[in-house]
């Protein structure tokens, strides 16, 4: 990947963020796994950057609990530990059925082209099994109902923790089976919201989350040593 365009900086705060945003996306897509330690002159060459946004990214990364810095290793991947997905996944469940709640009560019809048509795509990708795609349009999907809530506290927060469970995600994704139910709960979700019925989409999005961590739990199941 060239890194040359992605970081010709056009302000110093403007480069940090777009280094911040890059090393964390590494991390959380398990590119960077826990316990390998990230050296700053390394990562200054692969983005073509001073060392100096590497260092104050790294700096953001510990802030958030993503990365730790010892004396004796540098800065050290934490990542995404299993007690992070469950609380995660237990705050999804109570707040983004609301973010259906108030989408199905301000959706406008905008929003349901939007949703309608990242959804179809969605089917598309499914009967070819492309689950890279499918993540990708799942976000999408998650994200404009977020945006249709009419609440930009509700947004940020949930697109915060969304992004922060990627990598259990794809892993849940590519699970046998899992797709067709995915797409059913998606259809669900859908047609609720086209239908304004707050108890409904409530209902739908809350089921989605709870299976969805369900499924990510079963898989650990399967993948532990027997």
């Amino acid at each position: 990947m060239s890194k040359d365009q992605d970081f010709i900086p056009s302000s110093d705060a403007s480069l940090r963020n777009k280094v911040f945003k890059y090393i964390k996306s590494q991390i959380i897509n398990g590119v960077y796994g826990p316990g390998e330690t990230l050296l700053e002159l390394k990562l200054a060459d692969e983005l073509g950057v001073s060392r100096t946004p590497i260092r104050e990214a790294i700096r953001l990364l510990e802030v958030e609990g993503l990365i730790e810095t010892t004396t004796k290793k540098g800065a050290v991947v934490l990542g995404i530990s299993r007690k992070d997905v469950q609380d995660i996944y237990a705050i999804r469940q109570l707040v983004e059925g609301l973010a259906a709640r108030w989408a199905a009560e301000h959706i406008t019809p905008a929003d349901l082209k939007e949703l309608q048509k990242t959804f179809d795509l969605m089917e598309f990708y499914a009967q070819r099994n492309d689950v890279d795609e499918i993540a990708e349009l799942d976000n999408r999907f998650h994200q404009l109902i977020y945006e249709a809530s009419g609440s930009k506290i509700l947004n940020l927060t949930l697109s915060n923790l969304h992004q922060y469970v990627q990598l259990a995600r794809m892993e849940s994704l590519r699970m046998k089976n899992r797709l067709p139910h995915t797409i059913a709960e998606h259809r669900s979700i859908l047609e609720a919201l086209a239908a304004k019925d707050p108890d409904a989409a409530e209902k739908a999005l809350t089921e989605h989350v709870k299976n969805a961590y369900t499924n990510i739990c079963q898989h650990e199941q399967d993948a532990a040593p027997k």
